[in-house]
């Protein structure tokens, strides 16, 4: 949806109205878009944007977020259960996130076997419900979608 810089700026270099961005994110979320509730998230765990870091309303964006069916943010509530020291929870988040296609939750998933705290079966079942996802999305005009997107991002 945006992408927030210091100062307001954006990528593009226009100014940056956060609480337009809120109010417009609020609404999308209430109309049902997880994505949306999941950038608020992003927003209030963004020092950048807000002056601090107010976990508690990031936490509660990622968790309409997540409960909508967004992966990234079942990620992002781990990170912030894993940061804060609730590595079991933080590791069911991450199994949830996997076994939705979020590849990035596999790597933590990983280390998490690594430490004891997944089970073998647990990270091999995530690693092919993760696979399966990705295979089930796959097709060639999102492949063309991601380059043309990569070109206009260097």
């Amino acid at each position: 949806m945006f992408t927030t810089y210091p100062k307001g700026q954006s990528s593009m270099g226009c100014t940056q109205d956060v609480d337009k961005a809120i109010e417009l994110c609020l609404r999308a979320g209430e109309l049902g878009s997880a994505d949306s509730y999941h950038h608020l998230g992003n927003l209030y765990s963004n020092r950048y944007v807000t002056g601090y870091w107010d976990v508690t309303k990031a936490k509660y964006y990622y968790s309409l977020a997540a409960i909508g069916g967004c992966p990234q943010a079942r990620h992002s509530l781990g990170e912030i259960e894993k940061g804060s020291g609730n590595k079991q929870r933080a590791y069911k988040h991450f199994l949830i996130a996997a076994r939705s296609g979020w590849e990035e939750s596999l790597k933590e998933l990983k280390l998490g076997y690594q430490e004891g705290l997944v089970t073998k079966d647990e990270y091999a079942n995530a690693l092919r419900e993760c696979q399966t996802r990705r295979d089930e999305i796959k097709s060639d005009d999102r492949e063309r979608a991601l380059q043309i997107c990569d070109l206009l991002h260097e």
